[in-house]
Protein backbone atom coordinates (compact mmCIF):
# COMPACT_ATOMS: atom_id res chain seq x y z
CA UNK A 1 0.00 0.00 0.00
CA UNK A 2 1.29 3.45 -0.88
CA UNK A 3 0.93 6.07 1.82
CA UNK A 4 0.32 9.68 0.84
CA UNK A 5 0.89 12.88 2.76
CA UNK A 6 -2.03 15.23 3.21
CA UNK A 7 -0.52 17.69 0.72
CA UNK A 8 -0.05 14.99 -1.92
CA UNK A 9 -3.66 13.92 -1.60
CA UNK A 10 -4.74 17.53 -1.81
CA UNK A 11 -2.75 18.25 -4.96
CA UNK A 12 -3.37 15.00 -6.82
CA UNK A 13 -6.96 14.19 -5.93
CA UNK A 14 -8.81 17.38 -5.11
CA UNK A 15 -8.62 19.47 -8.24
CA UNK A 16 -12.40 19.77 -8.55
CA UNK A 17 -13.31 20.98 -5.08
CA UNK A 18 -14.46 24.30 -6.53
CA UNK A 19 -17.15 24.26 -9.20
CA UNK A 20 -19.65 26.46 -11.01
CA UNK A 21 -22.94 25.13 -12.35
CA UNK A 22 -25.59 26.99 -14.31
CA UNK A 23 -29.16 26.14 -15.25
CA UNK A 24 -31.27 28.19 -17.62
CA UNK A 25 -34.76 27.15 -18.68
CA UNK A 26 -37.97 28.92 -19.61
CA UNK A 27 -38.78 28.90 -15.90
CA UNK A 28 -35.52 29.68 -14.08
CA UNK A 29 -32.06 31.22 -14.42
CA UNK A 30 -29.71 29.87 -11.75
CA UNK A 31 -25.96 30.07 -11.11
CA UNK A 32 -24.27 28.24 -8.24
CA UNK A 33 -20.60 28.58 -7.33
CA UNK A 34 -19.42 26.13 -4.68
CA UNK A 35 -16.07 25.76 -2.93
CA UNK A 36 -16.31 23.02 -0.29
CA UNK A 37 -12.94 24.02 1.18
CA UNK A 38 -14.06 27.51 2.03
CA UNK A 39 -14.69 29.36 5.27
CA UNK A 40 -18.50 29.39 5.37
CA UNK A 41 -19.16 32.48 3.30
CA UNK A 42 -22.63 32.47 1.71
CA UNK A 43 -23.77 35.03 -0.85
CA UNK A 44 -27.29 34.09 -1.84
CA UNK A 45 -30.06 35.80 -3.78
CA UNK A 46 -33.04 33.66 -4.72
CA UNK A 47 -35.96 36.01 -4.14
CA UNK A 48 -37.18 33.66 -1.37
CA UNK A 49 -36.01 34.86 2.02
CA UNK A 50 -36.35 31.56 3.86
CA UNK A 51 -34.55 29.69 1.06
CA UNK A 52 -31.75 32.27 1.30
CA UNK A 53 -31.60 31.55 5.04
CA UNK A 54 -31.41 27.79 4.42
CA UNK A 55 -28.56 28.17 1.91
CA UNK A 56 -26.55 30.66 3.96
CA UNK A 57 -26.91 28.37 7.00
CA UNK A 58 -25.79 25.36 4.96
CA UNK A 59 -22.72 27.25 3.78
CA UNK A 60 -21.84 28.61 7.23
CA UNK A 61 -21.85 25.27 9.03
CA UNK A 62 -20.58 23.18 6.11
CA UNK A 63 -17.66 25.62 5.78
CA UNK A 64 -18.55 26.03 2.12
CA UNK A 65 -18.06 29.21 0.15
CA UNK A 66 -21.35 29.36 -1.72
CA UNK A 67 -22.69 31.87 -4.22
CA UNK A 68 -26.22 31.45 -5.51
CA UNK A 69 -28.02 33.76 -7.91
CA UNK A 70 -31.49 32.61 -8.90
CA UNK A 71 -34.54 34.07 -10.57
CA UNK A 72 -37.66 32.35 -11.83
CA UNK A 73 -41.35 32.46 -12.50
CA UNK A 74 -42.59 30.57 -9.42
CA UNK A 75 -41.20 29.97 -5.95
CA UNK A 76 -41.67 26.23 -6.40
CA UNK A 77 -39.56 26.20 -9.57
CA UNK A 78 -36.84 28.35 -7.99
CA UNK A 79 -36.54 26.29 -4.79
CA UNK A 80 -36.59 22.98 -6.66
CA UNK A 81 -34.08 23.99 -9.31
CA UNK A 82 -31.71 25.64 -6.84
CA UNK A 83 -31.59 22.29 -5.05
CA UNK A 84 -30.96 20.49 -8.34
CA UNK A 85 -28.12 22.83 -9.31
CA UNK A 86 -26.54 22.72 -5.86
CA UNK A 87 -26.84 18.94 -5.91
CA UNK A 88 -25.15 18.79 -9.30
CA UNK A 89 -22.35 20.97 -7.93
CA UNK A 90 -21.88 18.60 -4.99
CA UNK A 91 -21.80 15.64 -7.36
CA UNK A 92 -19.12 17.31 -9.48
CA UNK A 93 -17.06 17.95 -6.35
CA UNK A 94 -17.34 14.31 -5.29
CA UNK A 95 -16.49 13.16 -8.83
CA UNK A 96 -15.20 9.58 -8.48
CA UNK A 97 -14.96 9.91 -4.71
CA UNK A 98 -11.22 9.44 -4.43
CA UNK A 99 -9.79 10.26 -1.02
CA UNK A 100 -12.96 11.44 0.73
CA UNK A 101 -14.49 10.04 3.90
CA UNK A 102 -17.81 9.54 2.03
CA UNK A 103 -20.03 9.16 5.12
CA UNK A 104 -21.11 11.81 7.58
CA UNK A 105 -23.55 12.22 10.43
CA UNK A 106 -24.51 14.87 12.96
CA UNK A 107 -27.03 15.82 15.63
CA UNK A 108 -27.91 19.48 16.11
CA UNK A 109 -30.15 21.10 18.76
CA UNK A 110 -31.94 24.38 18.03
CA UNK A 111 -33.70 25.51 21.18
CA UNK A 112 -36.80 23.29 21.36
CA UNK A 113 -35.80 21.17 18.35
CA UNK A 114 -33.33 18.35 17.80
CA UNK A 115 -32.38 17.10 14.32
CA UNK A 116 -30.22 14.32 12.94
CA UNK A 117 -28.70 14.02 9.46
CA UNK A 118 -26.74 11.13 7.98
CA UNK A 119 -25.33 11.13 4.46
CA UNK A 120 -23.55 8.79 2.09
CA UNK A 121 -21.96 10.34 -1.00
CA UNK A 122 -21.74 6.93 -2.63
CA UNK A 123 -23.52 7.70 -5.90
CA UNK A 124 -26.93 6.29 -5.00
CA UNK A 125 -29.72 8.86 -4.76
CA UNK A 126 -32.12 8.27 -1.89
CA UNK A 127 -33.93 10.66 0.41
CA UNK A 128 -35.56 9.86 3.73
CA UNK A 129 -36.72 12.93 5.59
CA UNK A 130 -39.12 13.56 8.41
CA UNK A 131 -39.09 17.20 9.41
CA UNK A 132 -42.26 16.91 11.51
CA UNK A 133 -43.61 20.11 9.98
CA UNK A 134 -47.20 20.86 10.91
CA UNK A 135 -47.87 24.21 9.23
CA UNK A 136 -48.43 24.73 5.48
CA UNK A 137 -45.91 27.58 5.29
CA UNK A 138 -42.80 28.78 7.13
CA UNK A 139 -41.91 32.42 6.65
CA UNK A 140 -42.28 33.01 2.88
CA UNK A 141 -41.82 29.38 1.79
CA UNK A 142 -44.37 26.57 1.52
CA UNK A 143 -43.67 23.54 3.66
CA UNK A 144 -44.05 21.28 0.61
CA UNK A 145 -41.31 23.26 -1.17
CA UNK A 146 -38.99 22.97 1.83
CA UNK A 147 -39.43 19.21 1.93
CA UNK A 148 -39.02 18.95 -1.85
CA UNK A 149 -35.79 20.96 -1.62
CA UNK A 150 -34.15 18.21 0.45
CA UNK A 151 -35.43 15.47 -1.86
CA UNK A 152 -34.18 17.28 -4.98
CA UNK A 153 -30.78 17.91 -3.37
CA UNK A 154 -30.36 14.20 -2.65
CA UNK A 155 -31.50 13.27 -6.14
CA UNK A 156 -29.12 15.60 -7.96
CA UNK A 157 -26.11 14.91 -5.73
CA UNK A 158 -26.70 11.15 -6.03
CA UNK A 159 -26.43 10.86 -2.28
CA UNK A 160 -28.25 9.06 0.47
CA UNK A 161 -29.64 11.75 2.77
CA UNK A 162 -31.57 10.72 5.85
CA UNK A 163 -32.77 13.82 7.69
CA UNK A 164 -34.97 13.59 10.77
CA UNK A 165 -36.30 16.10 13.25
CA UNK A 166 -36.48 14.01 16.40
CA UNK A 167 -38.64 16.51 18.25
CA UNK A 168 -39.52 20.19 18.29
CA UNK A 169 -42.34 22.69 18.54
CA UNK A 170 -41.19 25.71 16.52
CA UNK A 171 -41.40 25.14 12.75
CA UNK A 172 -38.55 27.51 11.90
CA UNK A 173 -36.30 25.87 14.49
CA UNK A 174 -37.06 22.39 13.17
CA UNK A 175 -35.90 23.30 9.67
CA UNK A 176 -32.88 25.24 10.87
CA UNK A 177 -31.74 22.34 13.06
CA UNK A 178 -32.14 19.98 10.11
CA UNK A 179 -30.13 22.24 7.79
CA UNK A 180 -27.33 22.65 10.32
CA UNK A 181 -27.18 18.89 10.87
CA UNK A 182 -27.03 18.31 7.11
CA UNK A 183 -24.26 20.90 6.76
CA UNK A 184 -22.13 19.19 9.41
CA UNK A 185 -22.77 15.75 7.91
CA UNK A 186 -21.76 16.94 4.43
CA UNK A 187 -18.68 18.67 5.82
CA UNK A 188 -17.63 15.38 7.42
CA UNK A 189 -18.39 13.26 4.34
CA UNK A 190 -16.45 15.58 2.01
CA UNK A 191 -13.40 15.74 4.27
CA UNK A 192 -10.07 14.39 3.08
CA UNK A 193 -9.02 11.04 4.52
CA UNK A 194 -5.22 11.00 4.08
CA UNK A 195 -4.90 7.33 5.04
CA UNK A 196 -6.60 6.15 1.84
CA UNK A 197 -4.64 8.43 -0.47
CA UNK A 198 -6.22 8.47 -3.94
CA UNK A 199 -8.30 5.36 -3.35
CA UNK A 200 -12.08 5.24 -3.57
CA UNK A 201 -13.88 4.57 -0.25
CA UNK A 202 -15.79 1.56 -1.54
CA UNK A 203 -15.23 -2.21 -1.50
CA UNK A 204 -16.33 -2.20 -5.16
CA UNK A 205 -13.57 0.23 -6.11
CA UNK A 206 -16.03 2.74 -7.59
CA UNK A 207 -18.83 4.97 -6.33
Amino acid sequence: MTFHTYSQVWEEVFEMRKVKVERKTKEVDITVELDVDGTGNGEVETGIKFLDHILVTLAKHGLFDLKVKATGDLKHHVSEDVALVLGEALRKVVAKGKGIKRFGSAYVPMDDSLARATVDLGGRAYSIRNLRLMQPQIEDMKTADIEHFFDSLAQASKANMHITVIYGSNEHHKVEAAVKALALALRQALAVEPRIGDQVPSAKGVL
